[in-house]
Parts: C-alpha cells; structure tokens; sequence
C-alpha cells in the first residue's frame, strides 16, 4: 500500500497539500475574505445599510496587506465596531496570517507541526526549520512590546496634549499604534496627521514605529541578542542596517529640500517643523502611509524621489513591503563587482552566493513589470496623469498606502488593479508566482554554454 495515499476509498491517491508560498497565499486570501465579509455587516458601517463588497472587499485586503490606501473615510466612514475589525486585520497581515496561525497552534498545543514549521519559515523567512518556533515568537514578542510603549506615549500624548478624554485617548493610541509599527497607514482623522504635522510627541513615536516595523523581524530579533556585538550580525541585518540609514537621511534631506518653499506643503513651517515634516514623510515612504503634509500638493520632483523609495521599501521578513533593502543593495553590489571587475560580489567582508544574485535580478524585474503594466493599464482607465498613477501603483504595489488622492475616484476596474497590486505586494512577487506554480520541475541536464553580446 502507498503510505502516502488517501482519505477516502480510493487508495493509492496523493493525499493534496499545498505547497508552502501556496498555503501563504490562500492563508491571506482567506483572511482578505472574512475580513470583508465583517466590513459587509451593517454594524461596521456608519448610518443604514452596509458597506459595499467593494469598499468592504478593497478595505480588507488595504488593512491585511498593511497598506493604508482608502476608498472611504476611515474615521468617519466606519463605526467603532469596523474599526476594530480593521486594526484586528492590521494586527493579523502584521504578524503574517501563517505566523499568526502559529502563535494559536503553539498556544493551544504547545508544539508546532513540521508542515506547520515549512510554512511559517517560509513565512518569516526563516533560514532553517530548527528556529522556526524562536522566531515566531519572538515576532510576537517584538511587537507587543513596540506597539505597547508607543500607544502609552502616544494615549498620554493625546490625553494630556490635546485634551482627549481618557477612553478616546487610548483607543487613538492603540490604533496609532498598531497601524504604525505593522506599517499599515491607516489613521482615525480624515485629514491623516496633518493635523500634527509640527507635533513631534506625536510624529517622532509613529516614526519610530515605522522604522522598528520595517527592519524586519529577524533584524530586530538579531539586534535584541547581540546589540553590542556587530561582529555576531549577519549579512543581513547589516545591510539593512546600513541601507534603512541611508535612505532616512536621502530622503528625508531630498523631500525636505524640494518642499522647502512649497506654500501647499513645507513653505508656511519655521526650519524646525520643516525638517520634522521632511524627516517623517522620508520615513513614510519606507511603506508606512501616513501622512503630515498633503501628498497630492507636493512637487511632482518629490513624488518621483519618493517614487523610488516605496520601491525599495523595507528590510524582509517584517512589516514592510517594496522589492526589500537587500534586494536593491544585493543590485548595487553586483554593479560595484562589475565595475570594478571582481570575479566575485563581496560584501562586509562574505562572498555573495550566485543564487542571491538571481533571486534579486528576478524580484527587480517582476516588480518592474507588475508596476509598468498596472500603471499603463490605469493610464488607459482614466485621463489622470502619469506621476500621480505611476505613484498610487507603486504605493499600492510597495504596501504603501500614501496616496494624491485619487484612490476613491478611480474606477472600479481601476481599484481591482490596486487590489490585486496590494496583495502582490504583501506577498512578494517571487512567493506569488510560487503560489501560482502547481509543482516545481527538476531539470535533469544542462545545456551548453554560450554568451551573448551585452551593451
């Protein structure tokens, strides 16, 4: 008999599994689903009736892919009750629904399946299945810890700042920050935080959040062990280490520069408040979303700047979205071989594997499809133009959610588009095309070689 076979009477049959980028994607497919289907109910919606399939189905996939981008209101468009469920969706797409599902396992059983361990490591990015279970609990550890003492701040903040009564003070807190550390934008005032724009109580906590958020889980995990031992970091935790420094301070100097003397934006701030706004729009772009200026005022120079940090987006394995930090510094590094000659890409001092430089090459080239043809797609859609598109689906596909304001008004084939961009993006476009293939294909020969001319 087959010791692989069957449930039911037919023997010999293969019993059907996922594979595991496949379970990762269904898990959040699922999640997207129930979620909607809670938003649907009229006790999430302010006033009669309920809330749409979709504003209900594009709400749902915004706050589990930890996007932010909005067709309604979210301060006024849902009640306390479809607020929750939004944070709770934030939470979960945070954690990463296989991640999450972890944490129940280990809670109701103690232990953790070795199915359920492959997909979790696939999940988190784990390098081997031995520290699955440390890693998954150290993602809830991590984040409980964050998000608890920057809604302390912010709730005190919030109370005592602006005179919020104690409830309301802590649930705009709570929210805050969640939705900040899982990277997700949303906001409980219709205006985002602009209305705190020269607050730093209020801006330097969520920025914080933010940037905790997107150096990804096994970073942070690395850093809680060895914070005084660089030598004992990986490869990985010193490049996005390096990369997520470098980027802050390009953008924050670039943004800040361009708006400098926009009357819509950073004109009308003293220098302090201006390099504040400079500094927390730079952090937004790592795929936070929020927002303390109006994005749709800015010059079309910094959207393009700021274009190009959403792609790059976040360290992996976190909260973040964007082709990661190291994909685009693992880029950078093959160019400085090339230049320079080198029969091998070194860095910090390790020999870079083959298989990472095309892994990389690969990420690069699918996000740059997926983003040329969304964005060509939506130019036909509409009569908008191309920086303000080209922005939405770079921050739809980088799990952004900063927005000129368009997002409402596109069409409805047009918000399909950024659904389908959201969840691409939360995903991975390396995992998505994984989840689409139903089995791998081992090639059992080589062909010969041959080069063909480059340049």
């Amino acid at each position: 008999m087959n010791s692989r076979a069957t449930t039911g009477p037919g023997l010999g049959r293969r019993r059907f599994r996922l594979h595991p980028a496949q379970a990762v994607a269904a898990g959040f497919a699922v999640t997207v689903l129930l979620g909607a289907g809670l938003l649907s109910l009229p006790i999430a919606k302010v006033g009669p009736g309920g809330a749409s399939f979709a504003e209900a189905i594009f709400t749902a996939t915004s706050a589990v892919c930890v996007t932010g981008l909005t067709v309604v209101d979210t301060a006024t468009f849902w009640t306390p009750f479809g607020q929750v469920v939004i944070l709770l969706l934030i939470q979960i797409g945070g954690f990463g629904v296989m991640t999450f599902a972890s944490v129940i396992g280990l809670a109701v059983v103690r232990r953790l399946s070795l199915r359920s361990r492959v997909t979790a490591a696939s999940e988190v990015r784990s390098v081997g299945l031995e520290d699955v279970k440390g890693l998954v609990l150290g993602v809830v550890t991590i984040s409980l810890i964050v998000e608890g003492v920057v809604a302390v701040l912010l709730s005190l903040r919030f109370l005592f700042g602006y005179g919020e009564p104690v409830g309301q003070a802590i649930w705009l807190g709570v929210f805050h920050s969640v939705s900040s550390f899982n990277n997700a934008g949303f906001a409980l005032f219709s205006d985002n935080l602009m209305g705190y724009a020269v607050d730093p109580f209020i801006c330097l906590p969520i920025a914080a959040a933010v940037i905790l958020g997107g150096l990804g889980f096994p970073v942070i995990v690395q850093l809680r062990k060895h914070l005084r031992s660089p030598l004992l970091w990986s490869m990985n935790t010193r490049i996005v280490l390096a990369g997520t420094v470098t980027l802050l301070v390009a953008g924050t100097v670039y943004i800040t520069a361009v708006e400098w003397s926009n009357p819509a934006t950073l004109g009308p701030m003293d220098w302090p408040a201006k390099i504040l706004a400079g500094f927390f729009q730079s952090v937004q772009t790592r795929t936070a979303g929020f927002n303390s200026v109006d994005i749709g005022a800015m010059d079309s120079a910094s959207l393009l700047g700021m274009d190009v940090l959403m792609f790059i987006g976040g360290g992996p394995a976190g909260t973040a979205g964007g082709i990661k930090i190291t994909t685009f510094a693992v880029l950078y590094f093959i160019l400085v071989a090339e230049v320079r000659g080198d029969g091998v890409v070194n860095v910090f001092g390790k020999r870079l594997s083959r298989a990472v430089h095309r892994q990389a090459i690969s990420v690069v080239l699918m996000a740059v499809f997926v983003v040329v043809v969304s964005t060509a797609i939506l130019m036909v859609l509409t009569d908008l133009t191309l920086d303000v598109l080209l922005f939405e689906t770079i921050s739809a596909f980088g799990t952004v959610g900063l927005s000129t304001g368009i997002t409402a008004d596109l069409p409805p084939a047009g918000q399909v588009i950024l659904i389908l961009l959201m969840f691409i993006g939360r995903l991975g476009p390396i995992t998505f095309a994984s989840a689409l293939a139903l089995r791998e294909h081992p090639v059992a020969y080589e062909l010969p070689k041959e080069r063909p001319i480059i340049g």
